[in-house]
């Protein structure tokens, strides 16, 4: 049996980024079960008897030295600190293997890959049944981890002129113009087809950094962020009959945005790359929170209040790659 997720904080409620944090599970004697915080959540439970017999040999196949594939076929996939290996429908698949003082045997699989954490008095034996049991989760999950690991690579800026950023949901290609004071917008431009019509002057000589380039075109949207969250802040407090104290900007790596029970409200400056209905549903979602501290039916209902349609808008929140800066 799974274990009842924690109440929230009554004083902060957070919206978190889902597809960031690895996923768990758990199989075990009925506790520690983990919760799986990605797309398609899979938690399974089942009976792992304690060994007293000596221990079985463990089931393994050769040691191969290569890191998590490309593709989907039958592949390799090994984290780094890998001192185990398995094989699961015709992949092999090296994990790392951690005892613990523990009830069940857990299963992460993060952007490294694979690590199993079990209980010291369960044997080998027993762990590759329970990875058997569990090998549709764990290869789902490795593909997921796999297909964000290359999405996040294919979303690395390349700092430099001509290079392109999302904002508001359209693309700015920026322009380094030392005849520009600051950062200028230019809207004005005519677009052709499939070339974006937004540019970001950015006053820096074409010989500025990459970091130089970064830093100004970051300050750039933090300013734009404050300004539009502003903006919706004041029409959605008027739209729910709230009253927020204080507006911070939020750099989390794992959330979108949150509320204290004190009124204020914290959001992602990283919200200025998507659309404005993506940013309505997060800041709806917060000042709602002003209301009710939970998540409850009656606090969807207030968003709903607002943003009928708001499950579109958190879909593609949930699956939108955001630029990596660094």
């Amino acid at each position: 049996m799974a274990r009842r997720a924690a109440p929230p904080d009554p004083q902060q409620l957070a919206l978190f980024d889902a597809g960031a944090p690895p996923v768990v599970a758990a199989v075990g004697v009925g506790v520690d079960a983990g919760v799986d915080a990605g797309v398609d959540a899979g938690v399974d439970v089942v009976p792992v008897p304690e060994v007293s017999a000596p221990e079985p040999a463990p089931v393994t196949v050769p040691f191969v030295p290569v890191t998590i594939a490309s593709v989907l076929t039958p592949a390799t996939f090994r984290h780094p600190q890998a001192d185990r290996e398995t094989r699961l429908n015709d992949h092999v698949v090296g994990y790392a293997l951690k005892r613990a003082r523990r009830r069940s045997i857990g299963f992460i699989v993060g952007p490294e890959g694979l690590s199993v954490n079990a209980p010291k008095w369960v044997g080998l034996h027993d762990i590759e049944l329970a990875l058997q049991e569990k090998a549709a989760w764990i290869l789902r999950k490795l593909r997921e981890q796999q297909e964000r690991a290359q999405r996040l690579q294919a979303a690395k800026v390349d700092w430099r002129d001509g290079t392109t950023i999302p904002f508001l949901g359209d693309t700015v290609i920026i322009v380094l113009d030392p005849r520009t004071t600051g950062a200028v917008l230019n809207a004005d431009a005519e677009g052709l087809p499939g070339v974006p019509r937004l540019t970001l002057h950015i006053g820096l000589p074409h010989t500025a950094s990459a970091a130089q380039i970064r830093d100004a075109v970051q300050s750039w949207l933090q300013r734009q962020a404050r300004r539009v969250f502003e903006e919706r802040c004041q029409l959605f407090t008027q739209r729910l009959g709230v009253r927020y104290t204080r507006l911070g900007l939020s750099s989390a790596q794992t959330r979108w945005g949150s509320a204290s029970a004190d009124g204020s409200i914290r959001l992602n400056w990283r919200l200025i790359h998507f659309a404005l209905p993506t940013i309505d549903y997060v800041v709806a979602h917060e000042l709602a929170h002003l209301r009710e501290m939970n998540h409850s039916p009656r606090f969807w209902d207030v968003v709903r209040s607002v943003l009928p349609d708001y499950e579109q808008a958190r879909g593609t929140l949930k699956d939108g790659v955001v630029p990596v800066f660094d």
